[in-house]
């Protein structure tokens, strides 16, 4: 049972390749459905991990990587449908990019780093998801998201920008501090 938190993960990697083509297909109602499992997959093993103490060094790094697996893949995806704009998503990736190059960077140059998600970092990415959904909404079952459709792309925008000069902020100001110890 330990490893059922790993096993949902695991799942919501392998739902990416269904979700992602049915994105293209331009199927937005079923892609609707599988992303609603996708992201109760998400919440269940969490809550086993937490609850029943189930954490694993495996699903520490799985999870986080697909979470943003599914989500680069949904903006991808929606970018090459012409459903959001391109900009955007290259954004919200140089973001990704960003953090990546950032902790590697500082294990690099200073050693091992124990990353946090920013309360910046997390609006990002809750922001992110609820994008998709209200798209994948708009297209599927209510239209009338279409109006809430460009205020979310700009919210995701300015928070994909800030969070993303938040932790070069962060990460910048732990290897100073980092330097002046050495």
């Amino acid at each position: 049972m330990r490893q059922l938190p790993n096993l949902l993960t695991v799942l919501r990697l392998l739902l990416t390749i269904p979700i992602a083509w049915l994105l293209l297909a331009e199927r937005h109602g079923q892609a609707l459905g599988l992303f609603a499992v996708a992201g109760f997959t998400d919440a269940l093993d969490g809550f086993l991990a937490r609850r029943f103490k189930w954490i694993t060094r495996l699903g520490s790094i799985l999870d986080p990587i697909a979470d943003k697996l599914l989500l680069v893949t949904s903006y991808l995806c929606l970018s090459l449908t012409a459903v959001l704009p391109w900009w955007l998503t290259a954004v919200v990736l140089l973001r990704d990019l960003l953090i990546v190059s950032g902790a590697s960077l500082f294990r690099y140059l200073v050693g091992p780093l124990q990353f946090r998600p920013t309360w910046l970092g997390k609006l990002s990415t809750l922001l992110q998801i609820v994008l998709v959904l209200a798209v994948l909404l708009e297209l599927s079952i209510l239209p009338a998201f279409a109006e809430v459709r460009p205020a979310l792309v700009i919210t995701v925008l300015l928070l994909a920008v800030l969070s993303g000069g938040h932790y070069v902020w962060v990460w910048g100001h732990k290897y100073r501090s980092a330097r002046l110890r050495a």
